[in-house]
């Protein structure tokens, strides 16, 4: 017995308040933390394990959580505490945290089906997706509506979601380290997504075809969407105080304190061609503020409505609170002041898209994001410059695209902007011919 005991000392070796020692041709960490003995194996590779026992001793030294510490959690407390993190730390969008909410709940069905005491770490990520295939759900979220299987792409935000959730518990330390994200492992982005819509591009044809079919009140909202390649939202929200038609700019802006903010942020200036000035011109009238595009039936028009009539209503409005104020409670403020003041509703211009698409013989598109994939793509046909493309569309910059440190050093100039922009749309005369029709009758 002795011989082991020294056998076994001479292969260990100490670092501070942790002891290292090879077992079984693999090395082992040994240390007390709070008075609980731990023990933990690292593998053949010595050098990494003598890193991680120095790590350690300095975390048990000042008193903090070791590397190999961690808090196992439930689903469901882990689900809370993400959502909380995103609303109230990261203050996402009220829309994006309503989606991770929604699709976090299959989450918490399939565990309380299958495995109703694991803990997250013990969460088998591909009996899951299993689990998510066999699920139907409504597709506008109406429990009457009729159900249907997850779409792939549905899927695939379910899994994106839940692997950000659990990059979330692990940077709070709620998995064992050895065990690391269980959905790293699946190949999310090589599923096939098979259902998908296909995306639908106008010809030049197709675009002057469905212009024609619009009526006096469609007309404007679907040729400024299709000649600036703004998302529904920014149409929708767009006020007359954004525009300076004179010089013809567009400039797309947050409106925090109107509750309402672009889908990333970005801010941006779009040039607007004469014909697309005077389209607006002529949808703006006399009035001087408020959102440029209005109700079909809508009467309360006054010239003075602006954003500063609206702030003072949602302020009036937050005053006469009397539970408690939340990000919600806010918003509902805000989309009424928004109804007060004439704002079409983004499903609105959808349905309005929809019937146009049936009556041009195009009924399988449905999204109005057409015209936004139509207006990229014709700024791609006229070799528009891909930084200018990416600034004029809004997206996000990546730091790994193709420009990379490039992008941060180039400060596009607006006449350059403007000169490739104009020479885009220009390739497609009729539908201008159109708006100039429209604009003068």
């Amino acid at each position: 017995m002795a011989s082991k005991r020294s056998s076994l000392s001479a292969r260990r070796q100490r670092i501070g308040k942790v002891s290292l020692y090879q077992h079984h041709g693999c090395w082992w960490i040994y240390y007390r933390e709070s008075g609980t003995t731990v023990r933990k194996r690292f593998g053949s590779d010595k050098r990494e394990a003598e890193k991680a026992a120095a790590q350690v001793n300095h975390q048990v030294t000042s008193r903090e959580p070791t590397l190999l510490s961690f808090s196992p959690i439930a689903v469901p407390e882990l689900r809370k505490q993400f959502l909380e993190y995103h609303e109230n730390i990261l203050q996402s969008s009220l829309g994006t945290v309503e989606r991770y909410r929604s699709v976090t709940l299959h989450l918490i069905r399939f565990v309380e089906d299958v495995c109703p005491t694991a803990k997250a770490h013990e969460i088998n990520p591909e009996q899951f997706v299993g689990f998510l295939r066999r699920q139907k759900v409504a597709s506008n979220g109406n429990a009457a509506a009729a159900k249907r299987r997850i779409s792939g792409k549905g899927l695939a935000f379910a899994l994106q979601t839940c692997r950000t959730m659990f990059n979330y518990g692990l940077k709070k330390r709620h998995f064992p380290p050895y065990v690391g994200n269980p959905f790293s492992e699946l190949p999310v982005d090589r599923m096939k997504i098979e259902d998908a819509k296909p995306i639908f591009v106008f010809t030049e044809e197709l675009e002057y075809q469905c212009l024609t079919k619009a009526s006096e009140w469609e007309f404007p909202i679907h040729f400024v969407g299709a000649k600036t390649g703004l998302r529904v939202g920014e149409l929708s929200h767009m006020m007359i105080e954004d525009l300076d038609l004179e010089q013809g700019w567009l400039r797309v802006t947050n409106k925090v304190d109107l509750g309402w903010r672009i889908k990333t942020g970005q801010e941006r200036l779009i040039p607007l061609l004469p014909e697309v000035a005077s389209v607006l011109k002529k949808v703006v009238g006399k009035r001087r503020g408020g959102p440029v595009f209005l109700r079909l039936k809508f009467n309360n028009i006054l010239p003075e409505q602006s954003a500063i009539l609206m702030r003072s209503d949602i302020q009036s409005m937050i005053r006469k609170c009397e539970g408690e104020l939340t990000r919600k409670v806010e918003a509902q403020y805000a989309q009424k002041a928004w109804q007060q003041a004439g704002h079409v509703k983004n499903d609105l211009i959808r349905l309005s898209f929809i019937k146009l698409m049936k009556m041009i013989g195009h009924p399988e598109s449905t999204c109005a994001k057409s015209w936004r994939h139509t207006f990229a793509t014709v700024l791609q046909d006229a070799n528009v410059d891909p930084l200018i493309r990416q600034q004029v569309m809004g997206h996000s910059p990546l730091m790994k695209g193709s420009l990379g440190m490039t992008s941060r050093y180039t400060h596009t100039r607006p006449e350059t902007l403007r000169r490739q922009v104009e020479a885009a749309l220009r390739l497609w005369p009729r539908s201008l011919l159109l708006a100039e029709s429209w604009a003068s009758a």
